[in-house]
């Protein structure tokens, strides 16, 4: 059922049209955009780029200098919304002026695609930051949590509630929880309990026209596609409610480093396949930076029972119980990503613009050959060299069928690749590596398509072409099936369902599949 703020009726009136028309981008009207907002929203809640507070907002979340330059386009204004009915109005003055809509919840888009435009355009943001309440049902085990919190703060609320429950979600805290969602969501739980948009059992969502709604009210079909198909591309998601997990009053977790002339390579070819088949209450992840590989295991267990599973699946590590570093489930998540446990850190939104980064993606479906692995590593020895995470898949990943949600890396995978290159100054020679070494490990990843984390963003591997005012089903096809797969499809027909104008569009988001494309 449609949820709906009251509105002046005035108001509706003036906005009924919105639902049959859409005015073009040729034909935006910024003026009459903001005017529009000035008189529907209260005025704190409009930054234009005048404004004092307007470069103190948009940086507020911006993660990349490179996104933050005389060169980059910035929004026309941005709205920080406090309820539902703000968000309504905005697209509302959008859609009857023409006027797009890009969305922030954490800011952590690898390409800046929420918050800044790759191509000369006239648009606005709506940051999501002041919706961030997560409200937590302890007899039901669900919680509702709004698109504007963290990832940190949603684990800190869950365990302070019932430190016997948990979230499978990721590492970083700061990630917002609606563009994390959107794409999936994947974490040192999903081997155990599947991504995030696993345990996704309701949304509230404003569409095109401004319309609030809830599953019922969506349907079956964008609810599917807002869950792990990019938010961004069908609507605005306000909030999630999702399905709590158990965890043990103790978990385990070990960081054992091994440098990469101390059987590294070996130690890699066996990780590969037992990664993805150990008992999927254990997870080990490898981090590959520099001179050093990193096994990072989060196990929802003790330490005594850990150290007799290693022992028997993977004794090449030497995993011993001193080792073992044992916690609650949510010192474990600070601990995971900061190397300690203090817990208050989690609820921390702090940022940093000192540093440049780009990041690629990949998935591994079969094993890589240590002579392989031997030439893979010896690329971490050079000056520019970056980083991977490979995060291996399997256990309860692989019991999801692929259709089941946009996204599509599910069984058959053994491990997903994150690659991140950092710099200072001049990047060429980092970025160059980078280039090379994803063009390297081309022929031991998947292929037709090679596939990528929709998280993970990277334009490089596409964007897409507006022809009349609209993104092309065939043009989008290019970096949309390397995301997600023969979902792609069904993706582009809910955009057209839901939203055939394609107000909300970005360089990669879903295009619509009109009637005569395919």
């Amino acid at each position: 059922m449609a949820m709906r703020k009251g509105f002046a009726l005035a108001f509706l009136v003036s906005f009924l049209s919105c639902h049959l028309i859409w005015v073009p981008s040729s034909q935006a009207s910024s003026d009459g955009f903001l005017q529009c907002l000035r008189e529907k929203l209260p005025s704190e809640l409009i930054l234009e780029q005048g404004s004092s507070s307007f470069t103190t907002v948009l940086v507020s979340s911006i993660r990349n200098p490179k996104f933050f330059t005389n060169t980059t386009v910035r929004p026309l204004c941005i709205v920080t919304p406090t309820d539902a009915s703000h968000v309504q109005a905005a697209v509302r003055c959008g859609r009857w002026q023409g006027v797009r809509l890009r969305v922030r919840s954490g800011g952590h888009d690898y390409e800046g695609l929420s918050y800044r435009s790759a191509r000369s355009e006239v648009f606005g943001v709506v940051d999501l930051a002041k919706l961030r309440a997560v409200s937590v049902d302890r007899f039901e085990s669900t919680a509702w949590v709004d698109s504007g919190a963290t990832i940190g703060e949603l684990y800190y609320t869950i365990a302070k509630n019932n430190p016997r429950v948990g979230f499978p979600s990721g590492v970083c805290p700061t990630i917002g929880v609606g563009g994390h969602f959107s794409g999936g969501a994947i974490g040192m739980m999903m081997r155990k309990h599947g991504l995030s948009i696993d345990k996704v059992l309701d949304a509230k969502l404003v569409n095109a026209n401004g319309d609030l709604l809830d599953r019922a009210g969506m349907g079956e079909d964008l609810f599917w596609a807002i869950r792990g198909g990019g938010g961004e591309s069908f609507g605005i998601v306000l909030s999630w409610k999702v399905q709590l997990v158990h965890v043990p009053s103790i978990v385990t977790v070990f960081n054992i480093g091994k440098a990469l002339d101390q059987g590294t390579v070996d130690l890699l070819a066996k990780w590969q396949e037992l990664g993805p088949s150990l008992p999927d209450d254990l997870t080990i992840r490898v981090i590959v930076q520099r001179d050093q590989a990193l096994f990072q295991a989060l196990y929802l267990g003790t330490c005594r029972l850990l150290a007799v599973t290693m022992r028997s699946k993977f004794p090449e590590l030497n995993m011993t119980t001193a080792d073992c570093h044992s916690m609650t489930w949510l010192q474990a998540a600070a601990f995971i990503n900061s190397g300690n446990t203090d817990v208050e850190a989690l609820l921390s939104r702090n940022t940093s613009l000192s540093t440049f980064t780009k990041n690629k993606s990949d998935y591994v479906r079969s094993a890589i050959s240590k002579l392989d692995w031997s030439n893979i590593i010896s690329w971490f020895k050079m000056n520019a060299a970056g980083m991977i995470i490979l995060e291996p898949h399997g256990g309860f990943m692989g019991t999801i069928p692929t259709a089941s949600t946009p996204y599509p890396h599910r069984n058959g995978v053994l491990f997903n690749i994150q690659y991140i290159v950092f710099w200072h100054g001049d990047g060429t020679a980092t970025t160059t590596w980078l280039a090379n070494f994803y063009e390297l490990m081309g022929k031991h990843v998947s292929s037709n398509p090679r596939e990528a984390y929709v998280n993970y963003r990277d334009l490089d591997i596409g964007q897409n072409v507006v022809v009349d005012d609209v993104s092309t089903f065939d043009n989008g096809k290019i970096w949309g099936e390397q995301y997600f797969m023969d979902n792609y499809e069904r993706l582009a027909s809910v955009k057209a369902a839901v939203d055939p104008t394609d107000y909300f569009r970005n360089e990669q988001s879903i295009p619509p599949l009109l009637q005569g494309q395919k």
